[in-house]
């Protein structure tokens, strides 16, 4: 990366700073601008968050959540901010097409760039940043560079609740091969200064609608297809399907997952139907890299074990029979036993 400025020194006194986060943000998003906020805040910067759209109910807990500007709802809020802004932040995200229309707005902006993230092959567009593929989730990240900055002690039970939402997420429970030792430490400093570990995970893995349950168990029985010879399975969701589980935001968060925890599934997709596109998530387990197919495939990407891409030209039927042809190009990779 060319001409780095250190964060102590960008953060050396009081500025306008944004804090941006990726479209439909999750956890780990809204966690990370939340709880580095609260900090930037009681060092005497001025913070707004601007998110491209909104987030799931089940993260309308963290604090100061209220207050994040979504530019689909306000553009004009947004834009005004990011025009005044000193220091614009990337939270969760280092391609500016993942910010959807504020990225756009970035990429005009003549503030200083700053990214924060965690995912491969990040765009050459900031002077700051604290990134690395090897951290879990972005709030490890913004958890190390308050260490870094020696402002841990700024960090209150809320700001940690947020962080804590963001490593807990995005190691899928602690369970992924991305839960460190390190960030094992990390939480166990979250909960030394009251991070209620219980409260959160209630407040994010058990608020379910009952359409949501009757949405996962339809899918689950009517939508799943395992193609045992590629070791893949997949479930995708029509825009009708969703319609008659009145599905909302965030409802088919995880659903990928149960595909992938089939005994000896390799790759696992979800296909769904919505605003006049098909979303997609893929996942892995062991050597297979989603982002390499996701990337290759579908203009999509990001971990090797986790990825998504998104179609606006193909039907749902269209975007399955693709995905379908494509197995056999992948069939030594999917079916080689990991030494």
């Amino acid at each position: 990366m060319h001409n780095h400025i250190p964060f102590k020194e960008l953060l050396a006194e009081p500025k306008k700073l944004v804090l941006t986060i990726h479209l439909n943000p999750d956890a780990d998003a809204l966690g990370s601008a939340l709880g580095f906020a609260r900090v930037l805040r009681k060092k005497g910067h001025e913070v707004v968050i601007v998110s491209p759209n909104s987030f799931p109910d089940f993260l309308k807990w963290m604090q100061g959540w209220e207050q994040v500007l979504l530019y689909d709802k306000n553009p004009e809020a947004a834009r005004s901010a990011l025009a005044q802004a000193d220091v614009v932040f990337s939270m969760d995200y280092s391609a500016l097409k993942r910010g959807g229309d504020v990225g756009e707005e970035i990429k005009k902006s003549k503030a200083v760039k700053a990214i924060i993230d965690h995912h491969r092959e990040p765009e050459n567009y900031a002077q700051a940043m604290q990134w690395s593929i090897e951290a879990g989730a972005t709030c490890e990240l913004v958890y190390d560079l308050l260490v870094e900055l020696g402002w841990e002690k700024l960090l209150d039970k809320e700001a940690g609740e947020c962080l804590y939402a963001g490593i807990m997420t995005d190691t899928g429970g602690f369970r992924h091969p991305n839960t460190t030792q390190h960030i094992h430490q990390i939480v166990a400093s979250l909960m030394g200064i009251g991070v209620d570990v219980a409260k959160v995970s209630k407040l994010i893995y058990d608020t379910n609608t009952v359409n949501r349950i009757k949405l996962l168990g339809f899918a689950l029985s009517q939508r799943l297809h395992v193609l045992t010879e590629y070791n893949v399975a997949y479930i995708y969701l029509s825009a009708k399907d969703l319609a008659s589980f009145h599905a909302q935001k965030g409802d088919t968060e995880g659903l990928v997952n149960y595909a992938l925890s089939i005994k000896g599934i390799v790759m696992a997709a979800l296909f769904t139907e919505k605003d006049q596109m098909i979303k997609m998530s893929f996942r892995s387990v062991g050597n297979f890299s989603v982002n390499e197919f996701a990337r290759t495939n579908f203009d999509g990407g990001g971990h090797t074990n986790a990825a998504g891409g998104v179609s606006k030209e193909l039907s749902l039927e269209a975007v399955i029979d693709k995905f379908e042809k494509l197995l056999p190009n992948y069939k030594t990779a999917l079916t080689k036993k990991d030494e």
